[in-house]
């Protein structure tokens, strides 16, 4: 077995980090960069990336945590964003769902086929609400290459061509009140954020989450880990596929409106959260009706 290096490592990582912010312009000198810290090794990298990266460009950066209020599972990432955020002098703001929306994710998954749909309709609207209000110009996301493959096969799959404009490195701004993501990770491999994170002993958060295996996208990164298992490199066959394929533009997206429910930009008249939201509150009622 080959020992690694962990300073040769820790320069593969944060070199290759960092030449994709500057190939893609992803920081310009004097904005303010909100992180999305879930405290899961993904997060925590970028945040150490890019808190590296300020030795390159002078910019600001905050963190920004969202309890989804999962019962033993979600406080662990929450100590890691804390630990991680303080020991890199990071300002954290934190937020939950039960503060922001009324209720816990544990409180209303069994209202949708997968806890995924609402959690994740709700985490993105946090985190854009808020860096919003802290005025930052993006947020940067723990997505690594892993991450991207799956959630191409996944609209591929699903025939949403629409979702092709999310993909790579950076989004446009397209609403005033709508943050763009930058994907600091998006070209390096899951398998070496966790390696970075063991050889560097960093706090970070281990446990998949108890409601992950009932995704669409647990099937897809179970298949492609298989795949790469016996056929090494599909991964970045399918990934440089994917490159050819889309000009990354967001040409595809339709002009935003404002929700008439909460203001946040939404591509119709009422945006995803506050609908879910509606939804949670009719069955809530009917179950009260029906007790």
């Amino acid at each position: 077995m080959v020992k690694l290096n962990k300073d040769e490592f820790n320069e593969h990582i944060f070199t290759r980090i960092n030449k994709l912010i500057y190939d893609y312009d992803l920081i310009k000198e004097g904005e303010l960069i909100a992180v999305a810290l879930s405290g899961g090794k993904d997060s925590v990298l970028t945040l150490h990336a890019l808190k590296n990266y300020q030795n390159l460009l002078d910019f600001d950066l905050v963190a920004i945590s969202v309890d989804e209020g999962i019962e033993g599972y979600r406080q662990h990432g929450i100590d890691s964003a804390i630990n991680n955020a303080k020991e890199l002098g990071i300002k954290l703001v934190q937020k939950s769902f039960k503060e922001e929306e009324g209720f816990a994710l544990d409180d209303i998954y069994q209202n949708f086929k997968s806890a995924c749909i609402p959690c994740g309709v709700f985490r993105r609207n946090i985190l854009n609400k808020t860096a919003y209000e802290l005025g930052a110009v993006k947020i940067a996301t723990g997505h690594n290459l892993d991450d991207e493959i799956q959630s191409f096969l996944m609209s591929f799959a699903r025939g949403d061509t629409i979702k092709f404009s999310k993909f790579g490195p950076e989004l446009d701004v397209i609403h005033p009140k709508l943050v763009p993501r930058i994907k600091p990770l998006w070209n390096t491999p899951e398998k070496e954020v966790g390696m970075w994170a063991v050889i560097n002993g960093i706090d970070i958060h281990l446990d998949e989450c108890p409601y992950s295996h009932l995704s669409l996208r647990a099937k897809i990164k179970e298949f492609l880990n298989i795949s790469e298992d016996q056929y090494p490199g599909v991964k970045n066959n399918v990934m440089e596929s994917f490159q050819k394929m889309l000009t990354f533009e967001n040409d595809m997206v339709t002009s935003l409106n404002e929700c008439e429910v909460c203001g946040e930009s939404t591509s119709s008249n009422i945006c995803k959260a506050c609908e879910l939201k509606e939804l949670i509150s009719q069955n809530y009622k009917d179950h009260i009706c029906n007790e």
